[in-house]
């Protein structure tokens, strides 16, 4: 139904972002919202959003370029992988390999993502190998975001990461080196996180 919304971003929480266009806030599933931290400077900015109508539910996914929405899109088609699913493989923000190991074939890759499971894994490969290719030179740069305390951080990136579907054992295996870390940003810890948890 919505290609894009232009707006500004009045609010930015650990899974959703608020973007306010005509004085309506829209509460938009973005992954990894920190790394639209940025957006919240700027007096306008244009998201492209995916609406998803469920029986009990309206909801609005967020993205920042066409192509990574192309890329929720793809990945929607796969059985056994929904949005909630989807936008959390996105958050690791690592496309480039992600489309890697699908065009190998690597399933233990794919099953480090949270609810993907061999048999999805597998499923993904089958599907989407050879009809990638586009999507292997749009893998996004980490964007500066604000800089907190690490105290302040840390339950940001917890709650973040428990929001995409994450365990809380995978998350406590990953939580003295984030806390040994020197990052300077909520984004910057949150890469780190997801490059623990997918090399784990």
């Amino acid at each position: 139904m919505f290609e894009y919304l232009i707006g500004r971003v009045t609010h930015i929480a650990p899974t959703y972002l608020v973007l306010e266009t005509n004085h309506i806030g829209y509460r938009v599933l973005v992954p990894n919202p920190f790394r639209f931290q940025e957006l919240m400077h700027q007096e306008t900015t244009k998201l492209y959003v995916e609406q998803v109508v469920r029986e009990d539910s309206q909801t609005l996914y967020g993205f920042k370029t066409l192509e990574e929405k192309s890329l929720f899109l793809t990945l929607n088609r796969v059985s056994g992988i929904g949005p909630k699913s989807a936008l959390s493989i996105l958050a690791a923000n690592d496309h480039g390999g992600l489309v890697q190991a699908i065009e190998s074939g690597d399933s233990q890759y794919l099953t480090k993502f949270p609810g993907v499971g061999k048999k999805t894994a597998q499923q993904m490969v089958l599907d989407l190998k050879g009809e990638l290719g586009d999507f292997l030179s749009d893998e996004a740069n980490p964007e500066a975001s604000a800089v907190s305390s690490k105290q302040d951080l840390l339950p940001e990136v917890f709650e973040a990461l428990v929001g995409l579907g994450y365990s809380t054992r995978e998350i406590k295996r990953i939580e003295k080196p984030l806390k040994e870390a020197q990052v300077s940003s909520t984004q910057e810890a949150l890469s780190l996180a997801f490059k623990l948890l997918l090399n784990k």
